[in-house]
């Protein structure tokens, strides 16, 4: 017994004639009243009576096509699967971005994903820091991460997507907020609020060496590991900040922004994810995030 077999006889159990199922089948009559025989011979029972003008369900005939049908869909669906699977429509996956990418590229990427691959079921965690987008993509907890590199890890593919220059996040309020711009060495002897250095934050790094560069000794008086954190002490007045542009997308009130005059005032931002990782939902969806980004 085959697929073929299944479909012979629900195509003669529909049209309940041999010569219009063989018509529907494109095949010889003979035939086809031969492959009945023998799926009756294999199965022991007998699913259709014969007369000269029509043919007729035994009851064992009438459970056996309603399974039939059942194997035959099934078997459709399971194609149909398989090929949107292959060509990247179907699957789940979990994305992680550091701060400034779920304001600035997490809400239109989310909608662009859903229009694009809206059979891939995608999940979204926001506000991660860098190591702990790598560790996520390790243990399989994330699928793709929107990252700030450099990413010194073999096991990963790093794609650049863009360069984000450095804004200055201060309260409205202070002296430095007149100005259209700041350079590095004016922020001097001010109180700043900093990503958090235990959690290796790669920003925490990138306004450090900045300020070093300028020869500025920095004074960190708070350390978070939220961007939006960040922001709220900026607006409380307890210092200021140094944050890449995207990070203006939050128009948190007592906050003004101003861009940092430096050569190096930039960060990369870049997608990530693992070496092994090939599937085609993945690869269409870092597809998308590239032509957005």
């Amino acid at each position: 017994m085959d697929l073929r077999h299944l479909r012979y006889f629900v195509a003669v159990a529909e049209e309940r004639h041999f010569g219009r199922a063989a018509e529907r089948l494109h095949m010889a009559q003979p035939p086809l009243s031969q492959a009945i025989r023998q799926l009756e011979s294999e199965l022991g029972v007998i699913l259709l009576q014969r007369t000269t003008r029509r043919v007729e369900l035994t009851a064992a005939g009438e459970t056996y096509l309603e399974r039939a049908r059942s194997i035959l869909g099934d078997v459709a669906q399971a194609a149909d699967l398989a090929r949107r699977v292959a060509a990247g429509s179907v699957g789940h996956l979990t994305l992680g971005c550091v701060g400034t990418a779920t304001y600035s590229v997490l809400p239109t990427l989310s909608r662009r994903l859903s229009e694009e691959l809206p059979g891939v079921d995608f999940a979204f965690r926001g506000e991660m820091l860098v190591p702990d987008q790598l560790s996520a993509l390790h243990h399989g907890a994330i699928d793709v991460a929107l990252l700030r590199p450099p990413v010194a890890d073999l096991s990963l593919v790093v794609e650049p997507l863009r360069s984000d220059r450095l804004m200055v996040a201060l309260p409205a309020d202070h002296g430095l907020a007149g100005q259209t711009r700041i350079r590095a060495r004016e922020l001097s002897g001010i109180d700043l609020i900093v990503h958090s250095a235990d959690r290796r934050s790669v920003m925490y790094g990138v306004v450090l060496r900045l300020l070093h560069d300028a020869g500025v000794e920095p004074r960190v008086r708070h350390e978070v590991g939220e961007t939006s954190t960040l922001l709220t002490l900026v607006a409380g007045g307890l210092g200021v900040a140094i944050v890449p542009e995207p990070v203006t997308a939050l128009a948190l009130e007592g906050v003004a922004y101003r861009p940092l005059v430096e050569p190096s005032a930039s960060v990369e931002l870049a997608v990530a994810h693992r070496v092994d990782r090939a599937e085609p939902h993945l690869q269409r969806t870092v597809e998308v995030i590239r032509a957005l980004v």
